[in-house]
């Protein structure tokens, strides 16, 4: 997009809120401001034991060897491993089908992010997962133990499917990682 990578550098990232942050980082590939990066910080990476990522955000040959869209990022680790919620928000919706399994949706202001693939159980607007409990409407902070990694749902291993929505368009994680990481402090490794 020409015109977002033109304008991009003009723009006031003071009075951005979080959603044009996570547009400007897709639209263009200049250095955020030190205010967005500061709002990045808050950004947690949802899985506490990564093991690798095993299907990007876009097409793809599905489990059922069919070639189709993927909505998210699937992110392998340990059956059990402990799930963050990746910005604070609200839980919207508990899920229990056969293609997401037991998951949980949590709408941070525009934004929704999607945990599919728990371990635990689903009942009515509840989800839990040994003694953690989440109840649509309950308010939750970046990097709170959201569940655990399972395999329900169409799965072929332990992991977590992540997927991020703004306003209803799917953005790809792999983008939003990429901002979270560039407003991290760069630590020198001395030898």
């Amino acid at each position: 997009m020409p015109w977002a990578c033109s304008k991009a550098h003009h723009l006031d990232l003071a009075n951005l809120g979080l959603a044009s942050l996570v547009l400007l980082a897709i639209t263009t590939t200049s250095t955020p401001s030190a205010l967005a990066d500061q709002r990045w910080r808050q950004g947690v990476f949802p899985v506490a034991r990564f093991l690798a990522y095993t299907s990007h955000f876009g097409g793809r040959i599905g489990p059922d060897g069919i070639r189709e869209h993927h909505g998210g990022l699937d992110i392998a680790a340990p059956l059990g491993s402990p799930i963050l919620s990746w910005w604070g928000g609200v839980v919207d919706a508990v899920i229990n089908d056969g293609r997401c399994g037991l998951g949980v949706l949590i709408r941070s202001g525009d934004y929704k992010h999607l945990y599919c693939h728990l371990a635990g159980q689903v009942s009515g607007n509840t989800y839990t997962s040994g003694r953690l409990r989440l109840v649509v409407g309950q308010p939750v902070r970046s990097g709170q133990l959201i569940g655990h990694i399972g395999m329900t749902g169409r799965s072929t291993g332990p992991h977590l499917h992540w997927a991020i929505s703004h306003r209803g368009r799917w953005l790809d994680p792999a983008t939003i990682l990429r901002a979270m990481a560039r407003s991290r402090p760069h630590r020198q490794v001395r030898p």
